[in-house]
């Protein structure tokens, strides 16, 4: 059985020969349209202001780096020494903090505006910031390398900006650790500081009690008349205070007598006080330790930050494709609108 093709396909074929002779017909319209759409793309993509992207990325310190905070940081001295990663976090959390991003907004990017933009409010003025300068973490959960972006309209400021935020980034964290190692010192002087005194207490007090258990030897030798040690084999340690003291009076009257003015005479513990040098030389060092900011780094920038030769914004190629095909499109829409209502109105 034969079917006519052209039964089969008559009215949408038909609909769409009219379609395409309507817009033929009217192909200057079409045309308008078109170059309509590429002369306002080109004039917004020539004429817009462009928009320049510095970037600035930055890694953890190297151990050369941070070897100066390891100073006096010793397990024997029960501080710690920091690790790269220790480091790095604190500054990664200034870097990203909030604090940081206020002072830039307000000590750099408000300055930077006219004063015409200077009129807009504090919220719309930090929002427009926060799209100016961001901080990207790293994309991969492997990378440690994080990046400072900062788009402006003019290329060098953006550079400088990447740089100095980074910059500043660090001298925060680096106050920071600097901070942190004054009051772990401080602590440590302090505790030695503590021990000092109590050794030096308990070699007074060692003293006291020297010339109670003297002064009682004394009463005894003089009480049985032993002005000088017997001519017996005794033990020395046992003359000299063993056995709780018990025969320390055989010394005799004129030794013990001797010994207790020369301990009532003495001015300072110290040369007989345990450890107490070895105490001393701590104290000494810990409180006056200190870090030098200028042989520390708590980050490393990797590479310079370049100056941007070519703006991101607007990207003129984009834009005139699609001025062309929003053209098109409007003059095809205005060509089948026209059409609708000429029909109509037949």
């Amino acid at each position: 059985m034969h079917v006519d093709s052209n039964k089969e396909n008559g009215p949408d074929g038909f609909e769409l020969q009219r379609f395409i002779r309507a817009i033929l017909r009217q192909k200057l319209v079409v045309i308008g349209f078109t170059v309509l759409g590429a002369v306002l793309a080109a004039s917004y993509a020539f004429l817009a202001t462009p928009v320049y992207e510095a970037k600035a990325f930055v890694a953890p310190p190297s151990q050369n780096d941070i070897a100066n905070f390891h100073y006096g940081r010793m397990r024997e001295s029960e501080l710690t020494p920091y690790t790269v990663k220790d480091v790095y976090d604190i500054y990664t959390r200034r870097l990203q903090g909030e604090s940081l991003r206020r002072t830039f907004f307000y000590k750099v990017y408000v300055p930077s505006l006219s004063a015409d933009e200077r009129k807009s409010s504090q919220d719309v003025l930090y929002a427009r910031f926060s799209q100016v300068l961001r901080v990207v973490p790293p994309l991969k959960e492997t990378s440690d390398k994080y990046s400072v972006v900062v788009q402006t309209n003019n290329p060098q400021q953006a550079k400088e900006w990447a740089a100095a935020y980074v910059s500043q980034a660090g001298d925060l964290a680096k106050n920071e650790m600097i901070r942190n190692l004054a009051i772990e010192s401080q602590v440590r002087a302090r505790n030695l500081e503590q021990q000092i005194s109590s050794a030096r207490e308990t070699s007074r007090k060692a003293r006291e009690d020297s010339l109670v258990k003297l002064s009682e030897a004394l009463r005894i030798a003089k009480a049985i008349g032993l002005e000088k040690p017997p001519a017996i084999t005794v033990n020395q340690s046992v003359i000299a205070g063993g056995e709780s003291g018990q025969l320390t009076y055989m010394r005799g009257s004129k030794a013990l007598k001797a010994e207790i003015e020369n301990l009532q005479a003495r001015k300072s513990d110290d040369p007989f006080t345990d450890r107490l040098r070895d105490l001393q030389d701590k104290y000494n060092f810990f409180s006056g330790l200190k870090t030098d900011a200028a042989l520390v780094s708590v980050y490393r920038q990797d590479g310079d930050v370049e100056l941007p030769d070519n703006p991101i914004k607007p990207n003129k190629r984009l834009i005139l494709i699609l001025g062309v095909i929003s053209g098109l499109i409007l003059g095809v829409a205005f060509v089948l609108v026209r059409r609708f209502f000429a029909e109509t109105s037949e």
